[in-house]
């Protein structure tokens, strides 16, 4: 039922984290993998050498996804060597978490450029591409914007919330050319960010876990699994859907 041999996809902000644990499942069960990244080489071509090493099809394409010439390059590419797209993961998102009073416009508009504006131009770029069979757009969201509600994490928050309500409008409108949009909201997570944040030991991870009702962290591997699903025809008559993977996170 998940199996994508002949599928391309392309995986944006997967040289770490979920989006690296997305890119490797998406390989696994065959799909030729267009591994995206802003900066990470080593990372990306790491994530392109685990795939390769078990079979399947990678290569990483560096693209700052808020920059349309950027999105474009990268659907080329993925066209010039794989010959054509099948799925799309919005998966490039950053945060910060901080205060109201020190959120600045920077702030705003880098997160809302990446994890909205990226979005958009992605899914407009993948939609040319897609052939007449349609094809998949999985967005990555999170329970920030539903289940919980983060003190510092308004600007954050906000763009998830904005790509769930992207997620139903591209449904609507994309549904007629059998382009599904559906949006993955994973929980407490536990990445290479988190440990970068300082959270791992803390007592905001032992609250997220608390709120948990399998009693711990997610791994990139439990959201990986949904998204492979989503990209495979078991879900077929699934569009604008809202999948929350986070454990019983409330």
């Amino acid at each position: 039922m998940s199996d994508l041999k002949g599928k391309v996809a392309v995986v944006t902000g997967a040289s770490k984290g979920i989006g690296a644990g997305i890119a490797k499942a998406l390989g696994a069960v065959g799909a030729a993998v267009v591994v995206n990244y802003a900066s990470d080489q080593s990372g990306a071509d790491k994530v392109v050498a685990d795939i390769k090493a078990k079979g399947g099809k990678a290569i990483a394409v560096k693209g700052d996804v808020a920059k349309a010439a950027d999105v474009q390059k990268l659907f080329a590419g993925a066209k010039e060597i794989f010959g054509g797209v099948d799925v799309l993961v919005n998966n490039a998102g950053v945060y910060q978490f901080q205060p109201l009073e020190n959120v600045t416009e920077d702030e705003f508009h880098r997160q809302f450029n990446i994890n909205v504006l990226g979005t958009i131009l992605a899914t407009r770029e993948a939609a040319k591409y897609f052939g007449p069979n349609g094809g998949s757009v999985i967005n990555l969201g999170s329970t920030a914007s539903v289940e919980a509600a983060v003190p510092t994490a308004s600007v954050y928050s906000a763009t998830k919330g904005a790509v769930d309500v992207l997620t139903r409008v591209l449904a609507a409108e994309l549904g007629p050319r059998k382009i599904r949009v559906n949006v993955i909201a994973p929980g407490g997570t536990e990445t290479e960010g988190l440990h970068t944040l300082g959270l791992i030991g803390t007592d905001m991870e032992k609250a997220m876990i608390a709120r948990t009702a399998l009693g711990r962290l997610g791994q990139p591997d439990d959201i990986a699994r949904v998204a492979v699903f989503l990209a495979s025809d078991a879900s077929a008559w699934m569009t604008g859907e809202r999948l929350a993977a986070a454990g019983g996170y409330r």
